[in-house]
């Protein structure tokens, strides 16, 4: 048989007994296809793995406690045999041959009828790799392309194209801090699908070059405004494409309902009847911070992380924020957009009763290759910032937080 490549089939199992002998490492991993797949899964094996267990606890798979016995195999339409028993293995496998049941042997491939392959799934499409002989079999290359197929397919790099009629429609799609490489993978999956992609300044634009040269790349900075506010302009553009039966991509920095305008642009797209996809995508205010080695929460130092727009000054009659009850707050706070506002800020949360020598860290270009951090205090941020030339983008870190790290102080 080993001359011969094995004949790839798929085995629907629903409903049907599959008995599995050894309930080692190896069951714990094929287990939770076979139930997925619906079978009737039997179990015998005199002890088990916690996971295996838990499996058998809650009624997923029935479990015979003892060594295998002739006749554990009557009835069954497919067999895993696992056990560290080389002799219960071979007598298994031969009650298998003589009951005509696929059976796949851990320890002899040779020996077995059927093999199991890599597999993965990506938007219902299962992956399945088997070697082609099973003398000198590598289950280590055929993982591996295993899982560059799927990767490929997860994240875009690999397309195949749908024989099939696309309903056109939009994707609010969460970039992520700046990295292409903190996209989702569903987010990069969508952007590698779409007709047409209107981004923000501040996603990560790398991604834009890997797009096949007939997608339409919008800069929504661009847009022409004419007599509508520019988010309004945004929101025409989206409707307009969808109408013309296009996919198209929103590509937003961070997340799109963080200070994002997400909700109004899905909000647009529903009065307009047009089917919206929402993407979260990895917020700044955690990932920047994160990146620049400050964690927003730290057993003993702050509890309660608070992320906050600084686009307006706190005496700013615009000012959504309750900046003297953030003062009085001991855990870490993230302000977003503050930049050039972080001097009125600074004094606002001291006049309210926060410590002037308040750590402060402003994280600029986080996850890029231009990322730096530059330190200060609430007493000396707002003359730190001009004299370090801190730009936006950047995340600002008050807290303690700020000096928790492998050379700072806890």
């Amino acid at each position: 048989m080993a001359e011969h490549p094995a004949y790839p089939v798929g085995l629907r199992l629903t409903g049907r007994r599959v008995v599995v002998l050894g309930a080692g490492q190896v069951a714990q991993r094929r287990l939770p296809a076979l139930i997925a797949a619906g079978a009737d899964v039997h179990l015998v094996s005199p002890e088990a793995t916690p996971s295996v267990e838990a499996m058998a606890d809650t009624g997923e798979i029935t479990w015979h406690r003892r060594d295998y016995a002739e006749g554990d195999l009557a009835e069954a339409w497919y067999a895993l045999i696992a056990t560290s028993d080389p002799d219960a293995n071979t007598a298994a496998s031969a009650e298998a041959e003589r009951r005509r049941v696929w059976c796949v042997r851990s320890d002899d491939a040779d020996a077995a009828t059927a093999w199991t392959p890599a597999t993965g799934s990506s938007e219902g499409v299962t992956v399945a790799v088997l070697t082609t002989q099973a003398r000198g079999r590598d289950p280590r290359h055929t993982a591996a392309i295993r899982d560059a197929v799927v990767e490929g397919l997860r994240d875009g790099t690999l397309v195949a194209p749908h024989h099939r009629s696309r309903t056109p429609g939009v994707a609010l799609v969460g970039g992520g801090p700046g990295d292409p490489d903190l996209i989702t993978v569903r987010g990069r999956r969508l952007l590698a699908e779409a007709d047409v992609v209107i981004a923000d300044r501040l996603g990560p634009r790398d991604l834009l070059a890997e797009l096949p040269p007939h997608v339409e790349v919008i800069d929504a900075a661009k847009i022409p405004y004419g007599r509508y506010m520019a988010q309004e302009a945004i929101n025409n553009a989206l409707v307009e494409h969808a109408r013309q039966g296009r996919s198209v991509v929103r590509l937003k920095g961070g997340d799109p309902y963080v200070f994002g305008r997400g909700m109004e642009e899905l909000q647009a797209l529903a009065e307009a009847g047009i089917p919206c996809t929402v993407v979260p995508g990895i917020s700044s205010s955690i990932s920047v911070p994160g990146a620049a080695g400050i964690p927003v929460t730290h057993r003993g130092v702050a509890h309660e992380f608070t992320v906050v727009s600084g686009h307006v000054a706190p005496d700013d009659e615009r000012s959504l924020v309750d900046w003297p009850s953030l003062a009085k707050l001991t855990g870490t706070l993230v302000v977003l957009m503050g930049v050039d506002k972080i001097g009125r800020i600074a004094e606002t949360l001291v006049a309210h009763g926060r410590s002037p020598d308040t750590p402060v860290a402003l994280v600029q270009e986080g996850t890029t290759a231009a990322q730096r951090r530059v330190d200060a205090t609430l007493a000396t941020v707002a003359e730190t910032v001009v004299a370090q030339d801190v730009r936006p983008p950047a995340v600002i870190v008050i807290g303690d937080v700020v000096g928790v790290g492998p050379h700072g102080a806890a």
